[in-house]
């Protein structure tokens, strides 16, 4: 009797144990699915920010820096990222109904339902395949197992419409890297060539559309943290090296140029705030300002061009102020392994 009694009372802790773990799993999942999903302004939850910084860590060392590995580290991590949530979900039911003594009944046996029988159940009930050799018992599991099909078609709903939306962010990101190293893949070059002999008003209809193009990609890799880790191995596509060329641009009509020859003040004062917003979802990533200012923008380049600038040391003074802001742009070119627009790439 008092065996009998012992083995229940081990059963009934061992039923408790499988439940919490399994609702733990479960919450844990769709607290991260929705996080990263549908809360535009919360990046990715926190089991996917720890997923995807690991893998991405993971790759550049796999890699040792070769950028085709590293090209294909977006496509990788957002598998990983759907397997996770599906692991977690499917785990997490799983348990739950392994913390049900009869939860489940084999129309074709009277045994006990197997680790395996109920990993099978969950799997055709969550991913919505129709009734197969087990059937949950009267009540609450009745109840699981419809909340169990619902859970599927969230993930797979939410799922997909994360998927399309990282992939039409990740076109957005190419087509504005493309844009600016398309007028020039150095920040001289951008400046430079806007110069029409007299003034640099040439610049105001692509700072216009640029200013438009970064705020919205900032946006994006808010909503879309996975942004970070779609790596191109093309200059040109690059987002993080175009941030860079076109800051170091705004950085040079700002501070270098003297204000009659500037583009239009309110259209670069938006542009540098777009970029500042870019720069600001950095830290959620866990992308550090570099240790060291990078090189200096050379002013010599547009004198040399007919461009009226500032004093060296006057534009020195201005860098000096920006060297914070300047190191971002660093940090956030190597995290994504490339090098500082510099003589060379031109």
């Amino acid at each position: 009797m008092l065996s009998r009694r012992h083995s229940l009372r081990t059963m009934t802790t061992e039923n408790l144990f499988f439940l919490a773990l399994g609702s733990l799993l479960l919450i844990s999942s769709i607290i991260d699915l929705l996080w990263t999903t549908l809360w535009a302004n919360g990046g990715a939850g926190p089991l996917s920010t720890r997923l995807t910084t690991g893998a991405w860590r993971g790759l550049r060392t796999l890699g040792g820096g070769q950028t085709r590995l590293l090209n294909l580290a977006g496509p990788i991590i957002l598998t990983l990222m759907l397997t996770m949530w599906v692991a977690l979900i499917w785990g997490g039911w799983t348990f739950i109904f392994a913390g049900g003594e009869n939860a489940l009944t084999d129309t074709r046996d009277t045994g006990p339902i197997s680790w395996a029988e109920r990993t099978y159940f969950v799997a055709y009930s969550l991913f919505t395949m129709g009734n197969g050799d087990f059937t949950p018992t009267d009540g609450i599991w009745q109840i699981a197992t419809s909340l169990t099909t619902a859970s599927g078609m969230l993930f797979v709903t939410m799922g997909v419409s994360y998927v399309l939306s990282v992939l039409g962010a990740v076109v957005d990101k190419r087509s504005f890297a493309s844009t600016v190293t398309g007028i020039g893949t150095r920040s001289e070059a951008f400046v430079r060539d806007g110069w029409n002999g007299e003034d640099l008003s040439e610049l105001d209809l692509p700072l216009d559309t640029l200013a438009s193009d970064v705020g919205r990609l900032a946006k994006q890799h808010k909503a879309y943290p996975i942004l970070h880790y779609y790596h191109s191995n093309e200059e040109d596509d690059a987002s993080a090296l175009a941030v860079a060329i076109f800051d170091e641009a705004l950085t040079m009509l700002r501070f270098g140029v003297p204000e009659d020859h500037r583009p239009n003040t309110p259209l670069l004062n938006t542009a540098r705030s777009s970029t500042q917003a870019y720069l600001q979802t950095l830290h959620s990533m866990g992308i550090q300002p570099a240790d060291e200012t990078p090189p200096p923008p050379d002013l010599d380049c547009l004198r040399e061009a007919g461009v009226p600038t500032v004093s060296d040391e006057e534009f020195a003074q201005a860098l000096d102020e920006l060297s914070e802001r300047r190191r971002k742009l660093l940090g956030a070119v190597t995290a994504d392994a490339w090098y500082w627009p510099s003589e060379n790439n031109e």
